[in-house]
């Protein structure tokens, strides 16, 4: 499932019709990714609005359109978002198309685990605004992440790092990532950590949100399958899916296996398990 960066690099594709006016709204009816969403005020609302912003929060993007209407996109497994000519011709899993004067915005869900939403009213919709505060927000403090482990005590750590309610935008390869940065065993319990654990686990979730943002979301137009050619070499990332992979630090062999219910990836010689 994307995460926070590939998410952000994804609604900045759609940042290109900013500005522009919603000529027509072309999607799939009864398709899973409308549950819950009224598709016939979806149209009426969005056609002849104009695409005002977006932004980005956890997994989430929002875009404002004028006369109030709110819309939301989750990629969920394998959706995705772009910018297609005037005259593209959609495809079969393009189940939401915006079409602009000049391009066309895309949604293009082939397992359809993704989601859209909509709203209107003066104020974003409840259900983007209960989304946890951002880990580069100031909110995200030392002591917000401490308070959290202590209320989940017993959970082994990897399992923590993907709960959203703190975490937001972290998945399972930022959460094997961010651990192995903090030199932290993904089976250790969340309850127990040291406070100098602590600060450095806190430490190195800002420090790879903010990387992951730089080098990810502002790689121009295109995001590849995989994210290799993008991320150094000198990330876990990198290492973390090959057969025989050695850690970039200690040089050593790296583990895999099932901690907290998702396939997770260590460096045994750089994260103890004390």
């Amino acid at each position: 499932m994307p995460e926070l960066a590939e998410v952000e690099f994804f609604r900045k594709r759609w940042g290109a019709g900013h500005g522009a006016k919603v000529l027509a709204v072309r999607l799939h009816e009864g398709k899973k990714v409308f549950r819950g969403t009224s598709t016939a005020l979806l149209k009426k609302k969005l056609t002849g609005a104009m695409l005002l912003g977006s932004e980005t929060a956890a997994k989430q993007m929002l875009f404002r359109f004028s006369g109030g209407a709110w819309l939301g996109i989750h990629l969920g497994m394998s959706g995705a978002l772009r910018v297609e000519a005037p005259d593209y011709v959609a495809a079969k899993h393009d189940h939401f198309i915006l079409v602009q004067r000049q391009r066309q915005l895309v949604f293009n869900d082939p397992r359809m685990f993704g989601g859209v939403l909509f709203a209107t009213g003066p104020k974003p919709p409840a259900w983007w605004t209960r989304i946890a505060p951002a880990i580069l927000s100031k909110t995200f403090t030392v002591e917000a992440v401490a308070n959290f482990l202590k209320r989940r005590a017993r959970a082994p750590l990897k399992a923590v790092l993907l709960m959203q309610e703190r975490f937001p935008g972290i998945g399972n390869w930022m959460a094997d990532e961010v651990l192995w940065r903090a030199a932290i065993h993904p089976k250790r319990l969340a309850g127990s950590l040291k406070p100098a654990e602590v600060r450095t686990l806190h430490r190195e979730c800002r420090n790879l949100c903010r990387i992951a943002l730089d080098t990810i979301a502002g790689q121009g137009r295109y995001l590849p399958p995989n994210l290799n050619h993008h991320i150094p070499p000198s990330w876990l990332f990198w290492h973390r899916w090959e057969n025989g992979g050695l850690c970039p630090r200690t040089k050593k062999p790296l583990v895999r296996a099932e901690v907290g219910g998702r396939t997770t990836c260590w460096s045994p010689a750089r994260q103890k398990l004390r």
